[in-house]
């Protein structure tokens, strides 16, 4: 547990001093001028914070994952009957799905029902499946279960995931100062000297309400990413029926949904990633995965080519 705190903390902390050096080293700190707002330093400013962070994120996304959750990589020169099975399976399924480059595979140590794949790029991504999902399910439903997964693979759904992150991060960071700036720069006592004001009273009021709107456009964009990241779960399911069947696939969500195993938390930020992750009431709204039950009546209902 300590050494994964500290995994999450060093990783952050080097994600924000990376930023701050190569903002500070092309002077974009500076946006706001005696004139105002240089819209071009800001908007260059705000795209580096927003979407750096997410991006690095990206490219530690297998290491992080394996530290978090203690995934073991399978060796196909020692792997066991089980563990062939598997690999034979995911090269199977990742062929059908027109990947060149086969992914990792791994397992961790945990009763969850439940598997997820990320990696930077379709030909360097990692699917790790759980040592419960492997007892409990058969293997056509497991089967099931990494179609699904070596579909957000083919999709490209972790760069998508991303990018999307990255334009609302800057998009709220940009818009959270145009409006601070205004509110600041129109509040009784402020001089005309844009530089004089920041550096009194209203540079004061300025940080304290970038700090407030990047929270608030934060929490608001956080719902799209979620809308975006349910829709992604459907084109997941839709592209685990076209390679596994879709009764492989239905199977396989309703394990889930028969599950009465606790999710494993150790690698929160990586719930998104996993083929079922379970919200309920007003948390569904900013949930990564839409509902067992829908999924199912969707697969149902839909046309599988």
């Amino acid at each position: 547990m300590f050494k994964r705190v500290l995994l999450f903390l060093g990783t952050n902390l080097l994600v924000i001093a990376t930023i701050s050096i190569v903002t500070r080293l092309l002077g974009l700190h500076s946006y706001l001028t005696a004139q105002g707002i240089n819209y071009q330093s800001l908007a260059i400013f705000c795209v580096i914070w927003g979407t750096a962070g997410a991006f690095i994120s990206l490219f530690m996304s297998k290491v992080i994952a394996k530290k978090t959750m203690g995934v073991q990589l399978i060796d196909p020169k020692i792997a066991s009957s089980e563990e062939r099975t598997l690999i034979d399976l995911i090269h199977k399924l990742a062929k059908g799905a027109g990947l060149t480059v086969m992914p990792d595979i791994g397992i961790y140590q945990s009763p969850e029902l439940n598997a997820f794949a990320t990696g930077p790029s379709k030909s360097n991504s990692l699917v790790a499946v759980s040592s419960g999902l492997l007892q409990k399910m058969n293997w056509d439903e497991i089967e099931g279960v990494l179609g699904h997964e070596i579909s957000h693979v083919a999709n490209g759904d972790m760069v998508t995931m991303t990018l999307l992150q990255g334009i609302i991060n800057a998009f709220a960071l940009f818009l959270s100062r145009i409006l601070a700036y205004i509110l600041s720069a129109s509040s009784p006592g402020r001089d005309d000297n844009v530089q004089q004001t920041m550096t009194s009273s209203g540079g004061a009021s300025f940080y304290f309400l970038t700090t407030i709107f990047d929270i608030l456009l934060t929490f608001l964009g956080s719902l799209l990413v979620a809308a975006f990241s349910r829709y992604r779960e459907y084109r997941a399911d839709k592209g685990g029926a076209r390679l596994a069947g879709r009764e492989k696939m239905i199977g396989a969500l309703r394990a889930l949904q028969r599950s009465v195993e606790a999710e494993d938390t150790r690698g929160s930020p990586l719930a998104n990633l996993k083929i079922s992750h379970k919200d309920k009431g007003v948390r569904a709204l900013f949930s990564s995965h839409p509902p067992l039950t829908l999924r199912i009546q969707r697969l149902q209902e839909m046309t599988i080519r």
